[in-house]
Parts: C-alpha cells; structure tokens; sequence
C-alpha cells in the first residue's frame, strides 16, 4: 500500500512527567476502523523500520508507530528505563490517543513491554501481535553470556555510531523501506544519543526478565497471536533459534486464544523481512472490515 492512499498525520504525546512522544498516524481512507494499531519496537529501535506494515494496515485501520524516549524524535528520559517504566510511557500514548479498543503489536523486546501495558488495562486492549518477542520463558536468554554479548554489542554500537559507519550495518533494512521512512530512519537512528538509549534500555535485561519469570503478566481472555522468525539472524545458532521458538509456543498456549505463526521469510528483524505475514495476523484479530456504503 502506498502513502498517498491514507492519511498521514504526525503528533506528541505527553507522558505523565512532561516528556513527549513523537508518533505517526495513518488512518484508511473509510475512517477509523475497528480498532486502533499500535507498533511497539524492539531495543532502541525506532518507528520507521515499522514503515511496510504501518501503510498496509491502514487500508482498514488506524495505525500508530511512535518513538520511545532518546529515540527518533522523541525526547530522552533521565531516569532508568526499566521495563515498567517503558510500559507506563505506552499506557501513556494509549490513553493519548483515546478510548480504544487497541491491538497492540510488539517487535522482540517490544513485546514484553505490550504484554505489561495489555495487562494493566485489558478492557481496552482488542488483542496482542507478539513479533519475534523476548520471553522471560527462554532459559537461553537468561544466560549470563547473553548480558556479556549484549554489552559487547552495546560498545560496537556506539563507536560505529561515532564514525559514521553504523547506518552501513543495516543497509538491508533501509533498503527495504519505502524513501521517506529510510530517510529518517538512516538520520535518527543510528545516532551516538540512540546508542546512548540503546543503553540505557539494555542495563536492566537480566533483571526485567527475572522479574517477569517470577510474576508474569495476567492477559487473561486477551487473544495472543505470537510470529516466529524461521530464519537465523547472522549470529544466531540453529539452537538458539529452536529454544527461542519453543518459547514462542509456550507463550502462545498461556491464551485462551493464543496462535503461534511461523514466519516464513523473516529474520528477527520480522517488520521488515516478512511484513506480509504480519500485515496477515494483524487483520486477524481485526476482523472483517465493513462495506463502505
């Protein structure tokens, strides 16, 4: 779907200590739709890589994809990001954006953060669309040489953001992206004060996840649609990719109406490599869309 078939709008949300959120809107062409989408990113990931499903769902739906604080345009935030924090900022845009229902959509450590927001307010929450997500379940991810891998990433990161050369690692992404979303994804993203965020989200992994394993989020009735990649991101083993999918399934039989989906073409980076599918399971739990009288 191309942008000039539904409205684009941009807007800020305020949070409840006075920071903004930037966010995008589209909205089809027929109105609102039945409910509203919402794209929650992975670690330091910004709104654009969401550019592919945003525009397709908005042919029956209204769309949001926003920037949490110190990403994209959105202003950074002096206290810890610890998972709660990064849903009680959701939970913020939501109740900006109004009553609901929402079908929320979380990519990798996003989905964690919708997962929380979903089960504060369930009464407005339509349905979750977990994208490759970060699961407390996955004793692989609970490693201590996972904490070591990501610090090391963490530091790469920011020195190839200092030289320039870190937009050159993702060239696979913006190239797949529409111009405008790789614009502003190859001039916001790849920043040393993105990489500083990156940290900054990073810090409390270990603990988000213990905490999380010890008391997990009640969604109740909330139907749970979980999306696996099928490919190995570059530096992923064959059995992490199985232990990360077998906890993909658990999390899908913990709902009432959970599903799990595999991904045929997608590396975890499932926005970008695979938004077909996902486009798919979002209108899923959207339902039919009304004939336009």
């Amino acid at each position: 779907m191309q942008e000039r078939h539904c409205r684009r709008t941009t807007g800020t949300a305020p949070t409840r200590d006075g920071r903004a959120l930037f966010y995008t809107e589209f909205a089809p062409p027929t109105g609102d739709g039945p409910a509203t989408v919402v794209l929650e990113s992975g670690l330091a990931a910004s709104r654009s890589y969401w550019a592919l499903v945003q525009q397709a769902v908005a042919a029956s739906a209204r769309v949001v994809a926003y920037d949490r604080s110190g990403l994209g345009r959105s202003a950074p935030d002096p206290r810890p990001r610890r998972l709660q924090r990064l849903a009680d900022d959701l939970g913020d845009l939501l109740d900006h954006l109004g009553a609901g229902p929402f079908v929320l959509v979380g990519h990798s450590w996003g989905g964690l953060v919708v997962r929380l927001a979903a089960a504060r307010r369930p009464e407005r929450t339509a349905g979750l669309v977990l994208l490759d997500p970060t699961d407390e379940s996955c004793d692989l991810l609970l490693d201590p040489s996972m904490r070591r891998l990501e610090k090391a990433g963490a530091v790469a990161g920011r020195v190839l953001a200092r030289t320039g050369l870190l937009p050159l690692l993702f060239r696979k992404v913006t190239t797949a992206l529409p111009p405008q979303a790789a614009a502003e994804m190859r001039a916001e993203a790849f920043t040393v004060g993105a990489m500083r965020t990156h940290r900054a989200e990073q810090a409390s992994v270990g603990a988000d996840l213990r905490a999380l394993r010890d008391n997990p989020p009640e969604l109740g009735g909330i139907p749970v649609t979980v999306v696996s990649a099928t490919r190995r991101t570059p530096g992923m083993s064959a059995r992490a990719r199985e232990a990360i999918n077998a906890a993909h399934a658990y999390r899908a039989r913990q709902s009432p109406a959970g599903r799990h989906v595999l991904a045929p073409r997608a590396d975890h980076i499932v926005p970008v490599t695979d938004p077909a599918t996902v486009v798919t399971e979002i209108e899923r739990l959207l339902g039919p869309v009304p004939d336009t009288p």
